[in-house]
């Protein structure tokens, strides 16, 4: 039986994105479930849940596809094909942009997801702390959900309503009245996604600005291919230790980046 996940099945389901190694922030789920509370999906053999996946509508053109897992002991019996048929029919008419693991692309391209870049997760450490700039507060969430909106070309107000505002484990840096970048806390260091900004020396800036709230641990970056971003941390000091296609099926976004950004979450685009 396939079927809408509740909040708290859906912080259970990131328990599992812990298992497979993909490192979620400590606080995802209500965030996430903000986006789109219809957006996510379990499929159940006798009761017991084994299978999940995302479809979260963020416009009425858009949406976007994650948080694909079968447990292993349901693996090869047709559940997570049929949960993930199930699961697309949420996105009705919308182009669906999804971020592929390598050994995933070639049957996300059967099922007619074509490839628009790639992602590539950087580690690396951070830098001499330098002083806080001021966090973001209530008044800056018009303009910077409208960046981000031109940054990926799609409006995903209802998440980052709620990605934007503070809590104990994620924090938006905001440095002048352009560049910003949210922390979070993750079970193994702290991601940094988004990441806007105009010009590699600001883009260097929010990299130093890591709020020490947060603790310690390496930082993780996921950088689109086309974002001068990458040879900037590569200058650094990160390195290279994860990478996904960006695929889309229907009609990609029309975007207009800033020079340097970063990905939010994998799972939400």
């Amino acid at each position: 039986m396939c079927r809408n996940m509740t909040l708290p099945e859906l912080v259970r389901v990131l328990g599992w994105a812990r298992q497979e190694g993909w490192n979620p922030g400590l606080d995802d789920g209500e965030a996430f479930f903000a986006a789109d509370p219809e957006g996510y999906f379990l499929a159940e053999i006798e009761g017991k849940a084994a299978a999940a996946i995302s479809v979260v509508n963020h416009d009425q053109e858009h949406a976007f596809l994650g948080l694909y897992i079968c447990l292993p002991e349901f693996r090869g019996q047709g559940v997570g094909h049929a949960l993930w048929r199930y699961a697309l029919s949420h996105a009705g008419s919308r182009s669906v942009g999804l971020d592929g693991v390598p050994a995933q692309q070639a049957n996300y391209e059967k099922s007619g997801f074509n490839r628009a870049g790639r992602t590539i997760r950087y580690k690396g450490n951070r830098m001499a702390a330098l002083a806080e700039d001021r966090l973001a507060e209530d008044a800056d969430l018009p303009r910077l959900i409208e960046a981000d909106r031109r940054m990926v070309g799609y409006d995903r107000q209802r998440f980052l309503t709620s990605w934007f505002r503070p809590c104990g484990s994620r924090q938006t840096v905001v440095l002048g009245t352009y560049s910003y970048a949210t922390f979070r806390r993750c079970h193994e260091g702290i991601k940094i996604g988004p990441l806007h900004a105009p010009s590699g020396e600001e883009a260097m800036a929010l990299l130093a600005r890591c709020p020490k709230s947060l603790g310690d641990g390496p930082l993780y970056i996921d950088v689109p291919d086309r974002s001068p971003l990458e040879r900037l941390v590569r200058s650094l000091g990160y390195a290279p230790v994860f990478e996904t296609a960006r695929m889309v099926k229907g009609a990609r976004p029309t975007a207009k980046p800033p020079a340097y950004y970063s990905v939010a979450t994998l799972e939400l685009g």
